[in-house]
Order: C-alpha cells, then structure tokens, then sequence
C-alpha cells in the first residue's frame, strides 16, 4: 500500500511540473517533490531487503547539491531579469 502511495506521490509531482511551466520556483518544487519521493521509495526498498543505507545518504547528498544548483539558478535570473517568469526570458530558449 505504501508503494502505491509513493508513486501517485511521483505521478503528481511529475503533473505539478508539466503543469506550472510558467514560474521557475514551482518548477524547482515540483522537482524536488519528485526527488523527496524517489528517495522515500529507495529508503523502502533498501530497508525491506535488509541492506545498508549508505546509497540513499548518497541519493540524498546529491539532491541536496542539485537543489542548492537550482536555486542559484532562480537568484541569478531574479537578479538580472527582474522576475522568475519563464516565458519572458527569449533568449534562454
């Protein structure tokens, strides 16, 4: 059942990105929904096969970094643009 449970966690993360494209601070909680997920799914996997939990301390160090990338990212974009809407930067896309 918690299965179940972590992946409709999944699947609505993965919605909640397709659908807000439009400010880069929901996208990157969308992201980060979807990695707090993934992690919680191999902490369940790992634990009910009875195996050591160093990969997922090694999952989480880098979601950390990837999360701490991506914010940089939005207050570089607020500092120079102005906003954290996506769709006024023309020239990223």
């Amino acid at each position: 059942m918690l299965i179940y449970i972590l992946f409709l966690m999944f699947l609505s993360g993965g919605l909640s990105f397709t659908m807000n494209r439009k400010h880069l601070l929901l996208m990157l909680l969308s992201l980060e929904f979807i990695i707090l997920s993934l992690y919680l799914n191999i902490f369940m996997y790992l634990s009910m096969i009875n195996y050591e939990s160093f990969f997922s301390m090694i999952f989480l160090t880098m979601s950390v970094c990837e999360g701490v990338l991506g914010l940089s990212i939005l207050v570089l974009m607020v500092r120079v643009h102005g906003n954290d809407y996506i769709m006024t930067f023309s020239n990223l896309w």
